[in-house]
């Protein structure tokens, strides 16, 4: 029997952790209610504590990636998730507004960047050659998948127990996570002997960027990607994809639902719908990249994600559950299905070595547009006392963002030139 390659046992550890870290940040959307009744908080600045946590975590992306090239993706791994399960843990204590700041604005902001943002373009692009595509659409797919799976599972603890019932169990997968990490997460290839999957020979160019200082190396990249047009559209864009997918449908769905009377095990169960669907889309998305021209894939996964969120309200309106189960299905098939497609296009026109940083860079602006809904989509029920507004304008700026991808295709052979320029030089 052929030995399975260990680059897929490393695919399996960043996979659940991964879907660990995303139901811990994304189960701020089952918190808003009960927090805002035992405590008598505003909702906007129930709103405001998951939006820096939203914002902080996708900033934190390119400091991360140049981070793991100089601590080591192990020990990186190890520090995020110990900060995750501490922020958790002390969930219990706080009393105060500004301590839900700081533990799930900042704590669990910080500790989630490492998992959410460009762990899974490092672990395909450093220990897979062959399957990369495939590689990063599953791992990008547990990243919803895990933020949306378990959380009928929280509403269930916070309507029928309490939400600290709902909080130990995130903290209970944190540390299981953490000991799963510490025993069998390996840094690189090179350190058990291997070589990346696909690949047949060690690759001649040797990673230089170690003996930098991560700070250094973070901006390095940022000032080199802001020379190219591609990099401001790809950003763009995916600050429109944070914008409408965890910012505002992560954070605020279910509450738009219970706006409508739909009880809130019916509206998490529909939010985990949408996971198990995007297990499925994001998937299919990172095989699909592999084999098509991605601006394309980009352009029809925005434009049919703005016409969702254009019919939503209407849905909610009629109250009709079975056009609510359509929407999930859909929806989840197109949830982060940008995201290797955005990966790869980082790829092809900045190379392997530079684009799991310089993605962090685009995956930051992703959140501050997700930040943008998570306190905005607050802010708007609370001048109109309804989300309605939050969704339809979601749902303009997904047919615009569908736009800013076509215009790539015209980038692409101009940065290629010019790169080609440069060496030649």
């Amino acid at each position: 029997m052929k030995r399975i390659h260990y680059s897929w046992v490393i695919l399996i550890i960043a996979f659940f952790s991964i879907i660990a870290a995303g139901i811990i940040r994304s189960s701020s959307g089952v918190f808003i209610e009960p927090f805002e009744a035992e405590f008598g908080w505003d909702r906007s600045i129930i709103s405001l504590a998951f939006a820096i946590s939203l914002f902080l975590y996708g900033l934190s992306g390119p400091f991360m990636a140049a981070l793991i090239e100089v601590v080591g993706l192990k020990k990186m791994m190890v520090l995020a998730m110990a900060t995750l399960s501490g922020g958790v843990a002390l969930t219990f204590f706080m009393e105060q507004s500004w301590q839900l700041i700081v533990i799930w604005g900042i704590l669990i902001g910080l500790g989630s960047g490492l998992f959410l943002t460009v762990l899974s373009p490092y672990v395909a692009n450093r220990w897979f050659e062959k399957r990369r595509g495939l590689a990063v659409g599953i791992l990008t797919a547990s990243t919803a998948t895990g933020q949306l799976v378990l959380l009928p599972v929280l509403a269930y603890f916070i309507e029928h127990y309490s939400w600290r019932w709902a909080i130990g169990l995130i903290m209970i997968l944190s540390v299981i996570m953490l000991v799963i990490i510490l025993l069998f997460m390996k840094n690189t290839p090179k350190e058990i002997g291997i070589l990346p999957y696909g690949l047949d020979e060690e690759p001649s160019e040797s990673n230089i960027v170690q003996k930098k200082n991560p700070i250094v190396i973070a901006f390095e990249s940022l000032l080199e990607a802001v020379k190219v047009k591609a990099f401001w559209l790809l950003a763009g864009s995916f600050f429109i994809c944070g914008l409408s997918t965890g910012g505002l449908i992560g954070t605020h769905f279910v509450s738009y639902c219970m706006s409508y009377g739909i009880p809130v095990i019916t509206a998490a169960s529909l939010l985990s719908f949408m996971g198990i669907f995007d297990l499925i889309g994001t998937t299919i998305s990172g095989w699909l990249s592999d084999r098509f021209d991605n601006r394309w894939l980009l352009f029809w996964y925005y434009a049919l994600r703005g016409v969702s969120l254009l019919l939503l309200p209407y849905a909610l309106y009629e109250g009709s559950i079975p056009l609510l189960v359509l929407f999930a299905i859909f929806y989840g098939l197109d949830w982060i299905a940008t995201v290797p497609p955005t990966i790869s296009i980082s790829r092809q026109i900045f190379g392997v070595e530079k684009s799991g940083i310089i993605y962090g860079w685009i995956f930051a602006a992703h959140q501050a547009g997700a930040a943008v809904a998570a306190y905005g989509g607050g802010l708007i029920y609370k001048i109109f006392n309804s989300y309605t507004w939050a969704f339809f304008l979601a749902g303009i700026f997904c047919l615009v963002g569908s736009l800013f991808v076509v215009v790539i295709k015209k980038q692409t052979s101009e940065v290629k030139q010019g790169l080609a320029n440069e060496q030649a030089i």
